[in-house]
């Protein structure tokens, strides 16, 4: 079945002159911005370099930081070190995500019989979340091989565990506020329905919260990025690690800068992603809401 396009219902589909207007007056407005941003960023960029390059201490910063030599030298050394913490961040990834649901499951459970768990994760939330990672690393790197528990370990073992039990308590409450900002009537009516606690909470609650707190959590996720790099305090060979080797053989910093721009280039896709992430449910929850 076809329609007539001089009939009233196809032409009441058609945009107005003034809505033609005003969507070329947006496009125009996008074109302007954007040129306005993008001359904006190269003048700052060039007072910028004009700044740093005219200082008088600009010839002796470049040959000691920005040697491209050492930077070369000390490169596959560094790299090597940069894999050693993409693998303890692959693994604390991991153990984040299971101890930390298990964590926020513990503080919302429901009935007195709980009392014990429900405090005990909230002291340990508590405790974890006020310990500097610094101090976490060096007890639990230094102090539980004391113990004598178990066999010598490697560092980068113990500096996992220090990262999962610091980062579980940041995640915790992260997925307890989003469990908690699910309204009871999802949980009423997924139990009138006949599932059980356990189905309601994996199949109707944690979908929800999970998505109400997706960009919060890959914020965490971007942070431990960085703080992996910390692992190399208890003598694993890190990027971090191979970098200070490097300086104290070239009597050079380059090999610092190196790691730093290695350790950006590895977080930034994610932070992108979590910005567009965080912009979309921005604009999902606005949705008829801006004028």
């Amino acid at each position: 079945m076809t329609v007539d396009s001089n009939t009233p219902q196809a032409r009441a589909f058609q945009p107005s002159e003034l809505e033609l207007e005003r969507r070329a007056f947006r496009r125009s407005r996008g074109r302007r911005s954007l040129l306005v941003s993008v001359l904006s960023t190269l003048v700052f960029a060039g007072l910028l370099a004009l700044l740093l390059a005219g200082s008088p201490g600009w010839a002796k910063v470049q040959a000691s930081f920005f040697d491209l030599g050492v930077a070369a030298d000390a490169f596959p050394r560094v790299i090597k070190g940069l894999w050693l913490n993409v693998q303890v961040l692959a693994v604390s990834v991991l153990g984040v995500a299971v101890f930390g649901t298990l964590l926020a499951i513990t503080r919302t459970l429901r009935g007195a019989v709980f009392t014990p768990l429900r405090l005990l994760a909230a002291g340990y939330t508590d405790l974890f979340r006020g310990m500097p990672l610094l101090l976490v690393l060096y007890i639990v790197g230094f102090g539980v091989p004391g113990l004598e528990l178990t066999g010598r370990m490697p560092a980068q073992f113990w500096g996992t565990i220090a990262l999962i039990l610091t980062y579980s308590a940041y995640v915790s409450e992260v997925l307890r506020a989003g469990i908690e900002a699910v309204h009871p009537s999802q949980r009423l009516a997924a139990r009138s329905l006949g599932l059980s606690h356990a189905k309601t909470l994996r199949l109707v609650v944690m979908p929800q919260a999970i998505r109400k707190v997706t960009p919060a959590l890959m914020n965490d996720f971007v942070s431990m990025q960085k703080d992996v790099g910390l692992i190399s305090v208890l003598g694993a060979v890190d990027a971090v690690r191979a970098a200070q080797i490097e300086v104290a053989s070239s009597y050079n910093f380059t090999p610092y800068v190196l790691a730093g721009v290695l350790f950006v280039l590895l977080s930034w896709p994610f932070i992108r992603v979590t910005d567009w992430v965080t912009a979309r449910a921005q604009r999902r929850e606005q949705i008829g809401g801006v004028v």
